[in-house]
């Protein structure tokens, strides 16, 4: 079932880092987090729910920045072309 508050995410295994964007955009790393924890949110009917209980405020974070090569010094956004 998809979530209302958790667009996707990501688990690195060897780092034990789970990567978490959410509806609103931002996106966050959060470290030290165990395979069996990721294993529980993965399958819980309610990510949002297990992310409150069991994730925020139990794992150390960081705030994934927009990469910059998006912007010039100017301030700017580049597009990519491709």
């Amino acid at each position: 079932m998809p979530s209302t508050v958790i667009r996707n995410y990501l688990y690195d295994p060897a780092k034990s880092e789970l990567w978490i964007a959410f509806v609103s955009g931002r996106r966050y790393i959060y470290v030290g987090v165990p395979q069996d924890v990721f294993d529980a949110f993965k399958a819980t009917p309610s990510r949002g729910a297990f992310f409150n209980y069991e994730i925020r405020g139990h794992y150390a974070y960081r705030e994934v920045t927009p990469v910059e090569s998006d912007s010039g010094r100017d301030g700017k956004r580049r597009d990519r072309g491709g």
